[in-house]
């Protein structure tokens, strides 16, 4: 009952909620979803909320995260807090009351879902500020490869074509597809992962693999 209203408030309140009993069934979404943030119960079937997030850490998917539970044992209100979570609310409270929690925690979190990309499990893309970060940590790029990365991240999963590339980073410049190819190549050479995949005689395409 409680989830049900928690749902329907917050989904009257402009969120996009995605809801599960089970903490098997979370898991199985959030590992194949890109979430903004996560609110786990910590008495959840198969999987409790604790695991939950301990499995995730491991996994290295990250989103701020708030508990809400009757529990009041310390230790583990703790290990919650231990495990990364950014807020605790004991049942009962009033759904106002998880709202104040949820706008406090995405403005300290600094998440923006239109300008934060999350490109994979290790990448995310801060279109806002240009940065991109690996496992947190934010990579060193040259300009003309945050250029590109910017031109990719915000047309993640369409084609970027050699006409966008020249616009974009060349400012229309007299370039050929030769020297474009050579910087992606350059591009692809600094990113961790396969993320950039050619489109024969068109250009490219930054894939999402979440």
């Amino acid at each position: 009952m409680l989830q049900s209203a928690i749902v329907e408030y917050l989904s009257d309140t402009g969120y996009d909620v995605d809801a599960y009993e089970d903490g098997k069934d979370a898991y199985d979404a959030i590992t194949t979803t890109s979430y903004d943030l996560f609110i786990f119960d910590i008495n959840t079937p198969t999987i409790d909320g604790l695991d939950l997030l301990e499995k995730l850490q491991r996994e290295k998917i990250y989103a701020p995260t708030i508990f809400i539970s009757a529990i009041t044992k310390i230790e583990q209100i703790s290990k919650a807090y231990e495990l990364g979570c950014y807020d605790y609310i004991k049942k009962p409270f009033h759904l106002k009351e998880l709202t104040l929690h949820i706008d406090r925690l995405l403005k300290i979190a600094n998440i923006k879902s239109k300008s934060i990309v999350k490109i994979s499990k290790m990448y995310i893309y801060d279109l806002e500020n240009s940065k991109l970060h690996f496992d947190g940590i934010e990579q060193t790029l040259t300009q003309k490869q945050s250029q590109i990365i910017n031109l990719f991240a915000s047309n993640i999963n369409s084609v970027v074509s050699f006409d966008m590339l020249k616009h974009y980073v060349w400012n229309d410049n007299d370039v050929d597809n030769a020297t474009i190819r050579a910087e992606i190549h350059r591009v692809k050479q600094v990113l961790k992962e396969d993320l950039i995949q050619g489109i024969k005689g068109v250009g490219y395409k930054l894939t999402k693999i979440i």
